[in-house]
């Protein structure tokens, strides 16, 4: 996983988007300068995620971004999306190497420093790390610290992303923390002009972080 393509990951919402047309927003946030997209719709079944994933997979190949799937390997693989998502409770990422194959990106979440060492050994291309603040798409997020955030950070050679209610107002905290970029959700689909919103807020992200604009 390039670590560039995690400068801006946005993870999808249906309840953030509501009553707006779901595929459109997502291409407004593409638009913007997304640079990697998470299917995160846990409500659906896996061949209603595989349907989802397939029409995701056909707008992201035109920006040339990313389509990782949450959770669910299976849908992942049958809808031809890059990679999958998954947490320290769900299948292990060594198992899914062994079923994806080595061109499929694994992201795995990682709240301490032992889950993240154990799941760049078992083959993670990235990790996704937090949370930083509470999150309003997932209360049962566990806080973590920029002390633990660092530690990770320093301890593996894969890219790490950070996550947990993030967004244009705090998206600070992140500076000299070693991650590659923040994950959102509410900060990009919640917005009325999720267009804007990934623009200002990839912007944000890249001076904070010092990185180029040409992704």
């Amino acid at each position: 996983m390039n670590k560039d393509k995690l400068l801006l990951y946005a993870i999808t919402d249906s309840e953030c988007i509501g009553d707006r047309d779901f595929y459109e927003e997502v291409e407004n946030a593409l638009r913007g300068g997304v640079t990697v997209l998470q299917l995160r719709e846990k409500h659906l079944t896996t061949e209603q995620l595989t349907e989802k994933a397939g029409k995701l997979k056909k707008i992201c190949q035109k920006y040339n971004v990313p389509l990782i799937v949450n959770d669910n390997v299976r849908a992942a693989i049958d809808s031809g999306a890059d990679g999958v998502h998954v947490g320290a409770d769900d299948m292990n990422v060594a198992e899914i190497r062994k079923i994806a194959g080595s061109g499929f990106i694994i992201g795995a979440t990682a709240k301490t420093l032992e889950q993240a060492k154990k799941a760049q050994a078992n083959g993670a291309d990235y990790l996704g790390c937090g949370a930083l603040f509470p999150s309003p798409t997932k209360s049962s997020a566990v806080p973590m610290s920029i002390k633990t955030l660092q530690e990770i950070t320093s301890a593996v050679n894969i890219p790490v992303v950070a996550i947990g209610g993030l967004n244009y107002d705090n998206i600070e905290i992140i500076k000299n923390s070693g991650v590659s970029g923040a994950a959102v959700v509410s900060a990009v689909f919640a917005e009325d002009d999720v267009k804007a919103a990934a623009e200002k807020l990839k912007k944000k992200i890249g001076v904070i972080l010092d990185v180029s604009q040409t992704i």
